[in-house]
Parts: structure tokens; C-alpha cells; sequence
């Protein structure tokens, strides 16, 4: 019985490693057979070759307003059959972020970034890779300026908080005078309990577009709604969505504006925490879901989606680190693989934002998952990510709400800090291994502690 004992130990032992090792294989097959250049900027599914360039603005990872050289942001170019034409670094500008970017009329672009406390906007020659004039503005954390026909920036100014209040605002700044001509603060139009009552990043506004010379499209993030915004009274004109209301919109990105052919006002938005791209038309006075895409958990967190002239959409699929360009029923016809979290692109061909057929005029109302992955990046096949996975492997559960969260959190933290060539599930089983291996330490030493302790007492008596 004595000698059996032992025996049953190294079986549960080797039993352990066989298991630690079979959840690392993946990963390790991985390590081995993957490329930093295939990771990190690729091609994916081309189908149809794109009418010429996509600009990409990746955000980058930064540790305290300083950027990562291993996980910089940087604007990236991608042509017609997803090889990357050209690559501006943002760390070469002490910048931390980029976010939105541009095509201008001229062939430049307007980028906006920030460095530590500033946002930084300028407009880049593509061919040269400088600037031809830069901005320095005075706000926190900006994620969006357009430029108004006469050249003067209308701005997204959130985080913007003074003495216990926020005055997160939209402006326009004039580049010649260096002043504020006009702006529009939501603490006017909005009651203070929005979004749970003030604090530093209140409502998070992360986009402003032009409609016309009198209208702007804001997306105020954390109030769950775009507002079309009258610019000359002052006014909210209309707004899709509302505080809370998540099965509208969940925190929302770069909503766009569009028009029927019967002149039906609609709105094209990447639903960012409800993982899916959404259009709504205004139909008998009520804002109407026309369109859903990747609503079954194949999108992670996306931040732009622009329809092109061809009727196809262009999604930013931010944390699954990559841009898509899809038809209206789902299917990649062009697929660019761009780490770490993109978050806008633009066809440069066709300016800024979308300006193709709404999805009524175009008869392909409905909900559609997304096919034609290439996969060559986490979470990016035709099949749920991991997240997506647990959330919904425990819907209608007690442990929804646990799993959901648990989800989200994941989907948010693990892209940033798993290596370019693992997938989420790989990385996943690595997490597994890991626990795993912990809990074996422990418990080894819980068995091992009389032995552990007797050997310390004799080093202590020896000496």
C-alpha cells in the first residue's frame, strides 16, 4: 500500500503535465509557425480588389500618454489587393493615439491625434509623409474633427472637466484668428442624472460630422445615442437612441448620415459594445432597424463602419485588429489585417464617411452574420470568438449577467497584452495552463510543507 501511494502521485502528476501541455500546444504551434510580418500587417480575403487606397488609423497602445514602440499608433495604407503601400509612425511625432483620419480634396489627410494632455491635428501629405500645417489644440483627449468648407475645424472636445463639472462640448475653431467662433455644450440640452450623473468623461463624444451647412451628426458615447444637432438655432433637431437604452445602441461610434432615394433619413453606426453594425431609417416618425451586422458575435468591439458606392460597407473591426469591407448580406470581399486597434478607415476614393445607397434602397433589409474570413488574426474566422462563446454558452442562465461581464472584460483587455500571433482561444488555453499550473505549485507545496519545513529547521540548526 506504502509503494502504491507514490505511484498514484506521479500518475496525477503526469496526468497534470499531459493536460498543462495539450492546452500550450496550440500556442506553441503557433509561436513556432507564425510571422510578426503575417500577424501584424496583412493581407486577408480579397475578392474583389478595392477602388484604390484605405487609409487605416490605428490607436496604438500607450502607458501613461507615452506610446509603445512595440504597439505603436500609426496611420497605415493598404491598396487595391490589401498590400500595404505605406506606414506613418506615430511615435516619430511623440504621438500617443490617432484616431480619426480624413481623405481631404487635395489627396491629403486630416489626421487627429493626441500627445500627453493635447490633441494634436494636422494635415498629411501622403506622398511626402509631412505635414503641411499642423494644430495644437487645448483639449484632453479628442477623438474627432471635420473641417467645415471654409477650412475652419468643427471639434469633439470630451474628458473636458472643470471644477466638478463637465463642459464637454462641440466648437469650431478658425485656423486663421487661432479662436473659438461657435460652440455647443451638452450640460446645456441634457439633465445632469445623463449616464448617471456628472463625472470626468461624461459623455465621451467621440464623433462630429457635417451633414450640411447647418446640421452636425454628434455621437455622444456613453449617452447611447447620435444626435443630429442644428447648428444655427442651437437645437437638437432629432437623436436615434437613448441614456441606457442598449438594445438601440450600446456606446456607440462614428455614426454616419445618409439619405433614401425618398429622401428617408437614416443612420449607418458600429454599435461598438453590442458588437455589431446597425442602420436605422426614419420611417412614419419612428427610427426603424433596417440593417444588422455580426450581431452573433463575430465583430469585437468595432469603430467605424462607412458605406461605400458600391453599396458595400467598410467596418473597422477594431479589437479583432483588422478593417473588412462587406456586402450587404455579409460576405468579405476585402479583408486588411492592421494591429493594435484600429479605429477608422476610410477608402480614400471617396472621401470621408459613407456616401453609398442606404440598405432599403438597396432591398437587403435583414440580419446577417459575417462570412469569408481569411482568420489569419484572433477571434477573426467565421466563428464566434471566445468571448462570444461564454456569453452565449450561459444566455438565459443564472450566470448571464456574470458571463456577460466576464466577456466584456475580456474582449477588452486581452487583445492589448496577448501576443499578434496568438488567437483568443489560444490564449485562452494558455490562461487555463497557466491557472493551472499555479494551482499544482500550491498545492505542492501544501504536500510538500512538512518535508519543506524540516529541511529549513535542519539548514537553521546546522549553523
Amino acid at each position: 500500500m506504502n509503494d502504491a501511494l507514490p505511484s498514484r502521485r506521479w500518475l496525477v502528476r503526469g496526468a497534470v503535465i499531459l493536460v498543462i501541455l495539450s492546452l500550450l500546444a496550440p500556442a506553441g504551434i503557433a509561436a513556432v509557425t507564425g510571422t510578426s510580418d503575417r500577424a501584424d500587417l496583412a493581407r486577408g480575403t480579397v475578392t474583389e480588389p478595392a477602388n484604390g487606397t484605405t487609409v487605416v488609423g490605428i490607436q496604438g497602445f500607450h502607458f501613461q500618454d507615452q506610446g509603445a514602440k512595440k504597439k505603436p499608433a500609426r496611420l497605415v495604407a493598404a491598396g487595391p489587393e490589401a498590400e500595404t503601400k505605406w506606414v506613418h509612425n506615430g511615435i516619430e511625432d511623440d504621438v500617443s493615439w490617432f484616431y480619426d483620419v480624413d481623405p481631404l480634396d487635395n489627396g491629403n489627410l486630416l489626421v487627429v491625434s493626441t500627445k500627453p494632455a493635447h490633441t494634436l491635428v494636422y494635415e498629411l501629405d501622403p506622398d511626402t509623409q509631412e505635414a503641411v500645417w499642423t494644430e495644437t489644440l487645448d483639449t484632453d483627449d479628442t477623438h474627432d474633427v471635420d473641417m467645415l468648407d471654409n477650412g475652419n475645424l468643427v471639434v469633439a472636445d470630451m474628458r473636458n472637466w472643470e471644477n466638478g463639472t463637465p463642459e464637454d462640448r462641440i466648437f469650431v475653431y478658425n485656423r486663421s484668428t487661432d479662436e473659438i467662433t461657435w460652440e455647443w455644450k451638452f450640460k446645456n440640452h441634457y439633465p445632469e442624472s445623463t449616464d448617471g450623473g456628472y463625472h470626468e468623461d461624461w459623455t465621451h463624444v467621440n464623433d462630429v460630422d457635417v451633414i450640411d451647412e447647418h446640421r452636425l451628426l454628434l455621437s455622444p458615447r456613453n449617452f447611447d445615442q447620435a444626435v443630429i444637432l442644428n447648428r444655427t438655432s442651437g437645437e437638437i433637431e432629432d437623436r436615434l437612441g437613448s441614456d441606457g437604452d442598449h438594445d438601440t445602441m450600446f456606446e456607440q461610434h462614428n455614426p454616419d448620415y445618409l439619405e433614401s432615394e425618398n429622401g428617408t433619413p437614416t443612420i449607418l453606426v458600429a454599435d461598438s459594445e453590442n458588437d455589431r453594425i446597425v442602420e436605422y431609417a426614419k420611417e412614419n416618425g419612428n427610427w426603424t432597424l433596417t440593417w444588422e451586422l455580426g450581431g452573433s458575435g463575430q465583430l469585437n468591439w468595432p469603430r467605424d463602419a462607412d458605406r461605400l458606392p458600391n453599396g458595400n460597407t467598410l467596418v473597422t473591426d477594431s479589437l479583432n485588429h483588422r478593417v473588412i469591407e462587406v456586402t450587404p448580406q455579409g460576405e468579405i470581399v476585402w479583408e486588411y489585417y492592421a494591429t493594435w486597434g484600429p479605429y477608422d478607415a476610410e477608402r480614400v476614393a471617396h472621401g470621408g464617411s459613407s456616401n453609398g445607397p442606404t440598405i432599403a434602397d438597396m432591398n437587403a433589409r435583414g440580419s446577417y452574420d459575417i462570412t469569408g474570413s481569411a482568420g489569419l488574426q484572433p477571434g477573426t474566422g467565421d466563428g464566434k470568438t471566445f468571448a462570444a462563446t461564454l456569453e452565449s454558452t450561459f444566455a438565459g442562465t443564472p450566470l448571464a449577467d456574470l458571463a456577460s461581464e466576464a466577456a466584456s472584460t475580456w474582449s477588452h483587455v486581452t487583445p492589448w497584452i496577448r501576443p499578434a500571433w496568438m488567437t483568443g482561444w489560444q490564449f485562452f488555453f494558455t490562461t487555463v495552463a497557466a491557472l493551472i499550473l499555479v494551482g499544482w505549485g500550491v498545492a505542492e507545496l501544501v504536500f510538500q510543507r512538512r518535508r519543506l519545513v524540516g529541511r529549513v529547521r535542519a539548514l537553521g540548526s546546522s549553523r
